[in-house]
């Protein structure tokens, strides 16, 4: 344990606005995680925010990554709480440690509203979406596969709603997603649950045609006993009987 023999130091942060609060409560060790308590004060309880976790190790310069929980974007205020996992981030780390938590209001540049997202689509089908607008700068939308940019739109009005047709040479697979980024400010972007594409028509479907003309190209009669159809050779003298 002498990993965390020095981790327990509280920070305390006022947020640099009116009405509004940050403060670690409690600390807690469980395995190789660090629970992080804290809560945050707010006279607009519809405000949200954008929270970050970091630590002394590197001076609290960039945010920590090994999280889960009331970490990130749109966070709620109240009492909240982010888990760390400092091996995964640290490894085999000694020494003393301190952790700072940062909360920023978040306001979104665009929130896409998932209930005009479909799980599935098919190829060469229109897929449309809707979201909210946080400010009126034209957005780039962009389709991925994975991490790879599959097509996209530069310079979409940001007016809450798009539409586009799949193309039909898309490979199907489950991991697409849209990625819609501010225009003016391009470190701003969010993205959408991931969405399966689909073939337009099953493979077996497709497939079908290709049997039967393969079964009638190899011939072969039906149910009953095979016969010969090849013509005689001509170079054959004739049997007599």
């Amino acid at each position: 344990m002498r990993l965390f023999s020095s981790l327990i130091l509280l920070i305390f942060i006022t947020l640099a606005a009116n009405g509004q609060k940050l403060q670690i409560t409690r600390l807690e060790l469980v395995n190789d995680q660090l629970v992080v308590h804290y809560n945050i004060d707010d006279t607009n309880p519809n405000n949200e925010y954008l929270v970050t976790l970091y630590s002394s190790k590197d001076n609290f310069a960039a945010p920590l990554t090994k999280v889960s929980g009331d970490a990130g974007q749109e966070v709620k205020p109240g009492n909240r709480k982010i888990t760390w996992n400092i091996r995964s981030e640290y490894g085999d780390f000694a020494g003393p440690l301190s952790v700072e938590v940062r909360a920023n209001v978040f306001i979104p540049f665009a929130r896409v509203k998932a209930s005009t997202l479909n799980k599935k689509y098919k190829r060469g089908k229109n897929l449309s979406f809707e979201w909210r607008p946080g400010n009126t700068n034209p957005v780039h939308i962009e389709l991925f596969k994975g991490s790879t940019r599959m097509s996209g739109e530069l310079n979409h009005p940001n007016n809450g709603s798009f539409s586009t047709q799949l193309d039909k040479g898309l490979k199907p697979g489950k991991d697409y997603r849209i990625k819609i980024t501010d225009s003016k400010t391009p470190s701003e972007f969010v993205y959408t649950e991931n969405f399966r594409v689909k073939r337009k028509f099953p493979l077996l479907i497709k497939l079908l045609p290709i049997a039967g003309i393969a079964a009638f190209l190899g011939g072969g009669g039906g149910g009953g006993a095979e016969t010969d159809n090849s013509l005689p050779d001509p170079s054959a003298p004739p049997t007599n009987n």
